[in-house]
């Protein structure tokens, strides 16, 4: 080994590479993701103290009145121990581990990657990052059924920053912001917000924004002042859930229509 090498490889030139290969594309928070990390030896031998996996993903932070996108990691695992690796090997490490409950919707303009970062000391770090779509898990695409059923349609997605409500888990919500085009609501209400704050036993915990139209000076004034939304917790049972997108509308149409006057 050449001394020339060795110096070219701390710099990242004819270092190792990593190359993550997931079992699939689409996955649901929560579900178990499996996959082979692939290792190619570069110029030199090397030493990988360890290899890193972690789900990232970015959201919406508003500074000095100004939107902003922060990256957030949604959690970490260590794939691998310490490995030599010697020039032009090639190994497989093979992994599996839990997508974060917190893991957002990739509906929008909300990315979740998951991030590969060899530990080499002395180096530049080798990374690989790898997209994936985070699709509804089951209860949750039943609320979303059940509100597209009470003549809603979904108009935009956004991950915003809120503490306070992600808890220990993640700093953000994502925000789901419907508008009624059809049925009871429309001409009633601007737009409906829904944030799945909590899942757990079959069920969901909701929380939802019930914005009112402004209507007559009074209404306006109140729109003005933000004091036309309401703020709601509902939680949906499993048995509701097992009732399909009827069942649920059922409990959310109660829930909307108490506050949408």
């Amino acid at each position: 080994m050449s001394l020339f090498n060795r110096i070219m490889a701390s710099v990242g030139i004819g270092s190792a590479k990593v190359d993550t290969l997931l079992e699939k594309a689409s996955y649901y928070p929560g579900e178990e993701i499996r996959g082979v990390i692939r290792i190619y030896g570069g110029a030199v031998e090397q030493r990988i103290e360890g290899i890193d996996l972690a789900v990232m993903t970015y959201y919406t932070r508003e500074v000095n009145d100004t939107k902003v996108q922060e990256k957030a990691q949604l959690g970490v695992i260590r794939a691998t121990s310490a490995i030599q690796l010697r020039a032009n090997e090639q190994k497989d490490v093979e992994f599996a581990f839990q997508l974060p409950v917190s893991t957002p919707l990739t509906i929008g303009r909300t990315p979740v990657f998951i991030q590969t970062t060899a530990d080499i000391r002395s180096a530049v770090d080798p990374t690989d990052q790898d997209r994936i779509d985070v699709v509804p898990t089951q209860p949750m695409r039943t609320v979303m059924q059940a509100v597209e059923s009470l003549g809603f349609r979904l108009r935009e997605v956004e991950t915003i920053y809120a503490p306070r409500l992600g808890g220990s888990h993640s700093p953000f919500v994502q925000e789901l912001e419907y508008v009624p085009t059809t049925g009871a609501y429309r001409g009633r209400l601007d737009e409906l917000e829904l944030i799945f704050l909590r899942q757990q036993g079959g069920g969901a915990e909701l929380l939802l924004q019930v914005d009112r139209k402004a209507v007559g000076l009074f209404g306006h004034f109140a729109e003005a002042m933000e004091m036309d939304e309401s703020f709601v917790r509902v939680t949906v049972s499993q048995q509701d859930i097992q009732g399909g997108p009827q069942r649920v509308a059922s409990v959310l149409d109660q829930v909307i229509s108490r506050y949408s006057h």
